[in-house]
């Protein structure tokens, strides 16, 4: 168990985590009108894999422990790779709301495979707290999901990004027994980034043709979202299950819907609110922690037997 003066940055780490990654969403809906999925995927990998070279070589980190690369390899792979493409393209294939209930699909997946793979418990308050945010996440789906489109392909693409979303996040945490999160965290981006190389040409295309704006948010997708909240989420799930740090994200959609009213004047309906506050009700009892029962009070009996014995030569 942690202990409070662990804990406390560890949930300051996910905090961070969460509202960089909720930020994404807006700074993707600016730039995938001016850059295709893999484009935007490789733009973004590149970015954060070169602040991330940056930042270890000014901490002197060096290459991760061998135990340590099974889990890299594979997250990296699954999670920087895979993922971005397929949530890029398939959110062009549906509406948000259809895209933000099948990709939040990925914590249940996280939690069962945790248990099964990784040996976690799943604690009946995590359970609760994760079937009441997964039921925000629905409410705050359909009441996106007016007027907007779906295809049985972008289906199909939200589901994968959440299965590999998920195989990511287990296979990350083994690595954090052998690795720093800095380490797990820039060798995962670099492989992503590898991966997606094949967008390369397409990058260089969409990139002489996009306006400023459209590439200086992919730019703060590279360095915040990715560099930044991935290293966050990494320090955070070294001090935790991984079964709870997936709840936690469940507090995204609560805050997309707070930062599109903020920053593109999209008001909410009353019921993507609610939506959102239930997300905001399931993360809160899913961290929370069940109350100790107090010690009983010993009995008469019992004070005047302890008193004899401690009288006993």
């Amino acid at each position: 168990m942690n202990s409070p003066r662990t804990s406390v940055p560890a949930a300051c780490a996910a905090a961070f985590t969460v509202v960089a990654w909720a930020s994404a969403f807006v700074a993707i809906r600016s730039a995938g009108d001016a850059y295709h999925p893999g484009a935007l995927a490789l733009g973004r990998l590149l970015t954060g894999a070169a602040m991330l070279g940056i930042i270890c070589v000014i901490r002197r980190e060096g290459w991760p422990p061998q135990a340590a690369w099974p889990g890299i390899a594979v997250s990296g792979v699954l999670w920087f790779g895979f993922y971005m493409v397929a949530l890029n393209w398939g959110e062009q294939q549906v509406d948000a709301g259809t895209a933000a209930l099948v990709v939040n699909i990925g914590p249940l997946l996280i939690a069962l495979l945790s248990a099964r793979l990784l040996g976690d418990g799943l604690p009946r308050r995590l359970l609760a707290g994760m079937a009441v945010s997964f039921a925000g996440a629905v409410v705050v789906g359909l009441s996106m999901s007016g007027g907007g489109g779906s295809s049985l392909l972008g289906v199909v693409l939200c589901l994968l990004a959440a299965v590999a979303y998920a195989g990511g996040v287990v296979a990350q945490k083994p690595a954090l027994g052998h690795g720093s999160a800095l380490q797990v965290t820039a060798f995962g981006c670099l492989i992503g980034a590898v991966g997606c190389l094949p967008f390369a040409g397409q990058l260089v295309s969409d990139a002489a043709d996009a306006p400023l704006s459209a590439t200086l948010d992919m730019v703060y997708l590279g360095v915040v979202p990715t560099a930044l909240a991935f290293t966050t989420w990494a320090y955070a799930l070294a001090r935790t299950t991984a079964g709870r740090m997936g709840a936690t994200t469940y507090a995204v959609p609560a805050l997309v819907v707070l930062m599109s009213w903020l920053f593109l004047d999209e008001v909410p309906g009353a019921l993507t609110l609610a939506g959102g506050a239930l997300c905001l009700a399931g993360v809160a009892v899913s961290r929370s922690k069940p109350r100790r029962a107090p010690a009983p009070e010993p009995s008469p009996e019992g004070e005047r037997a302890l008193r004899q014995e401690e009288n006993t030569p």
